[in-house]
């Protein structure tokens, strides 16, 4: 892992585990044989013949385990980006690439369960004559990288379900690259909404030497200030969706759950998708936030959809999304040279609690982000909440390895809403300060439940010891287990509307856990 230089309460290079997640085991298919130059307009043979007006269920039609990439190669073996992170259903989208090798092909795989295969090919390019693009451009004083290629084909979206993508970039010679795309929902009402945090996948990207983190000599103060999305993700091209949110995509749709789909930049882009939503589920590293995709989520949770955040240091860096989405701003530490810093100070990008305006994420999430690296058992606080049913978990039961790399705790120096119950109070050192990790839920006074995990290993437990992380931070086969089944109650608890109708209220236990 990359240690990131100390800005606010401590940064952290992101995770360098480059692999897929398998929740499960995997089921055996035969791949699909269609017209590789169009796409999908038909399901395989393979797929159960539906009766007249009675289609299959998505998560029901079998999938492709020859979805995950299986030879890198160097760097310029081949790569690409979409010129939109996400589309609507039959929308069209760019794919630019840029490869040294002679023909390529790209293949569609819709990400989900499909008995445990994780994914489904939904359409597959012909073989198209590569070609080399180059290695980007630094621009402007905000060090912003941009690949700046052309085009290289167009593709449609008809007759793709919504969901969460990976578009696999395969040459002759065997070597490939995911490209990430969301189709998205245009209603989330009814449903359970899966927020995908594109802009935090941005801004750890490091592709061509910078990111939010990082300039080319590895320096913190040589870093970008604003990053574009018109550049390809390096190492396999999405670990943060990989590692961080496919795995609870895959138990959402193994559920059977009613789901839509969106991301971080579409909140922000005024769609309403969130509109009469049962709940909406952030998957996992969900840490740039704009002020405008915070007041989307905050009315739908005063609205009455619960919230879950199934990581840590959530809604923790406040942005802006420029150049039509394209570019996510955040000048962190250097917000003096914020060009909105005195005009427009709600809009400056720093972190939410930080001066101009500052407004701690506590106030919408419960906990509060308090550090990094730790690496600590999860402690068991109140086993009698419904979220840990069926668990068979006591008071003080321990999960190691749980509580990492980043941790939330309840603080209430800070706006926390009350009556919070503290579910798990996990004792941790953090650069040899002692603190603790809080998992906690309240209601709202709409009805509406919001439950933080208050670590940044919870998602990514989910797929842990199996196939595609096999080790995970040496979490076990035990852990996995518990926060399957507490996840699971999770998902199907909120999926039913406003959590209070339905659901024991919070017992406030904040005053007894901190006795004070």
């Amino acid at each position: 892992m990359d240690v990131a230089p100390r800005d606010g309460l401590g940064r952290r290079g992101f995770l360098r585990v480059a692999c897929a997640a398998a929740v499960g085991s995997v089921a055996a298919c035969a791949p699909v044989s269609r017209d590789a130059s169009a796409p999908a307009s038909a399901p395989p043979s393979a797929t159960p013949t539906p009766s007249p007006g009675r289609p299959v269920q998505e998560r029901l039609l079998p999938g492709d385990p020859d979805w995950r990439v299986r030879g890198r190669g160097p760097d310029e073996a081949i790569e690409g980006y979409g010129d939109r992170a996400s589309v609507l259903p039959g929308e069209s989208f760019g794919l630019h690439v840029s490869t040294i090798e002679g023909r390529y092909r790209v293949t569609a795989y819709r990400m989900g369960w499909y008995g445990g295969t994780l994914a489904r090919r939904v359409w597959r390019s012909g073989w198209m004559r590569g070609r080399d693009q180059g290695r980007g451009r630094l621009t402007g004083d905000t060090r912003t990288v941009r690949a700046g290629w052309r085009r290289s084909l167009t593709v449609s979206t008809e007759g793709w379900p919504e969901g969460a993508y990976l578009l696999r970039l395969d040459t002759e010679r065997g070597h490939q690259r995911y490209v990430p795309l969301v189709v998205r929902s245009a209603s989330g009402s009814g449903r359970t909404v899966l927020v995908h945090a594109t802009p935090t996948w941005q801004a750890y990207n490091r592709w061509g030497g910078y990111s939010l983190y990082y300039g080319e000599d590895g320096r913190y103060e040589s870093r970008s200030l604003a990053v574009s999305f018109d550049r390809p993700y390096d190492r396999t091209g999405m670990e943060k969706f990989l590692i961080h949110e496919r795995p609870v995509v895959a138990l959402a749709e193994r559920l059977g759950l009613p789901l839509a789909y969106t991301t971080g930049g579409d909140l922000e882009a005024g769609d309403d998708v969130l509109t009469g939503a049962s709940s909406v589920i952030f998957l996992g590293h969900d840490e740039y936030w704009t002020p405008g995709m915070r007041r989307t989520v905050t009315e739908a949770r005063d609205a009455g959809a619960n919230l879950a955040f199934l990581g840590a240091n959530t809604c923790y860096r406040r942005v802006r999304l420029e150049e039509d989405g394209r570019m996510v701003v955040c000048y962190k530490t250097a917000v003096d040279r914020d060009p909105l810093v005195r005009t427009r100070p709600s809009l400056a990008t720093t972190d939410f609690r930080a001066a101009p305006k500052a407004d701690p994420e506590s106030s919408l999430i419960g906990v509060y982000y308090d550090g990094y690296p730790v690496d600590a058992p999860f402690v068991v606080h109140e086993p009698g909440h419904w979220i840990f049913a069926g668990t068979g978990v006591r008071r003080g039961d321990t999960f190691p390895h749980l509580v990492g790399v980043e941790y939330d705790r309840v603080n209430t120096d800070v706006p926390t809403p009350r009556p919070l119950q503290i579910l798990a109070h996990s004792p941790v050192t953090c650069v040899g300060r002692p603190s603790f990790a809080d998992a906690a839920y309240y209601t709202a006074p709409s009805g509406a439940g919001v439950f933080a995990s208050g670590t940044m290993r919870w998602a990514e437990t989910l797929m842990a010891g199996t196939r595609d992380l096999p080790r995970a931070h040496g979490i076990g086969a035990r852990t996995r287990a518990f926060v399957t089944t507490a996840t699971t109650n999770l998902l199907k608890g909120f999926a039913e509307g406003p959590a209070a109708e339905r659901l024991p209220a919070p017992d406030d236990n904040v005053r007894k856990t901190y006795r004070r």
